[in-house]
């Protein structure tokens, strides 16, 4: 997407009115431990004592750069809950399989896979208590991917208040969710997702994206797809899927009726079954959350954000000795987040 055109789209919402009227307005929904493990990952940061930093400072300062680019009235950071993968892991046992068996970085700061896990997990418990003394809420739910209550957020909140919503995520089951409300910004390819995009990157509408992943499945989940299958391919023996909204369904049909034409045909029509569990696993059209979780997440966009603390979050921020890694970090807190405490009383 390019600049002009992300322009254009932060400026329809406030086009002939300059200060946004109510918290709804444009809505930065952040993947939590995706946007901490890409830091994490990449910036090999130590304080004065010797601390790896660079998870928890490369956040706070993404966080900053988002704001700056998005300018949103209201933000969410969304994290796994504990067990977040068990409802999946119910219906297909090796999804996420082998996930954290290696480790993410090479830096000898780290003696071992459980020195670095320890520093990941001492760095989100820190991040948690800086995102407090922000304007900002932090939600997670037991047995709830972060998927999942974004999932529903985006949803609600572009349907029903009317929101422009930003999803912050380098993980392209979002993709699927994209609308003329609903944006996903890739951090790692620096580019943002509108339907034009998705077209334009992959060939497909955005209401066929699930199909899309389906055909092809995830390997980094460890979700089954149609084997030989593959980016280029799947265009060509599946034109449909740039062409109109078209169900999984329609999809197994085209297939039986052009079983004998190529092997990937007859392939998905033999593995049905299993196309239809990893539908039913990437399809974040349907989160997996019960009644009771999407009524807590409900009240939440009712609810008014946390006030900015500067105080505290500076306390913080002298005692992890990250001291130089945002410059004039008093200005760059008030700058960055003064005038999301502006919105708070609207958000009802």
């Amino acid at each position: 997407m390019s600049k002009s055109d992300l322009l254009a789209l932060l400026d329809s919402k406030s086009q002939g009115n300059e200060i946004p009227s109510s918290s709804h307005d444009r809505v930065l929904l952040i993947d939590g431990l995706n946007l901490f493990f890409r830091n994490f990952a990449m910036l090999n940061i130590v304080n004065e004592h010797g601390v790896h930093v660079g998870g928890l400072g490369g956040f706070i300062r993404s966080l900053g750069t988002l704001i700056n680019a998005i300018d949103p009235t209201s933000i969410y950071v969304v994290f796994d809950g504990e067990g977040s993968s068990t409802n999946r892991k119910n219906l297909l046992s090796e999804y996420k399989s082998g996930r954290h068996v290696t480790r993410v970085t090479n830096w000898d700061i780290f003696e071992d896979l459980d020195d670095e896990h320890d520093a990941k997990v001492d760095q989100i418990v820190r991040l948690i208590q800086y995102l407090k003394c922000l304007p900002v809420k932090t939600v997670a739910l037991d047995k709830v991917e972060a998927d999942d209550i974004i999932a529903h957020l985006s949803k609600k909140l572009s349907t029903e208040h009317d929101s422009q919503v930003f999803i912050v995520s380098s993980d392209r089951d979002f993709i699927q969710l994209v609308t003329d409300k609903i944006t996903v910004y890739r951090p790692i390819e620096k580019d943002y997702y509108t339907p034009s995009a998705v077209k334009e990157k992959f060939k497909v509408l955005p209401e066929n994206f699930l199909i899309y992943k389906t055909l092809l499945g995830d390997a980094s989940d460890k979700v089954p797809g149609v084997k030989g299958l593959g980016d280029k391919k799947i265009n060509k023996l599946f034109p449909e899927l740039i062409e109109r909204p078209i169900s999984l369904d329609e999809v197994l049909n085209i297939c039986a009726q052009k079983h004998k034409d190529n092997i990937v045909y007859s392939r998905a029509v033999f593995d049905e079954s299993i196309l239809r569990k990893s539908h039913k696993i990437m399809d974040l059209h349907n989160p997996m959350m019960d009644d009771l979780e999407k009524d807590f997440i409900n009240n939440l966009i009712l609810q008014q954000s946390p006030v900015l603390d500067v105080k505290t979050f500076l306390r913080l921020y002298q005692e992890d000795g990250l001291r130089h890694l945002i410059k004039n970090v008093e200005f760059w807190i008030n700058n960055q987040f003064r005038i999301l405490n502006s919105y708070n009383n609207d958000s009802k």
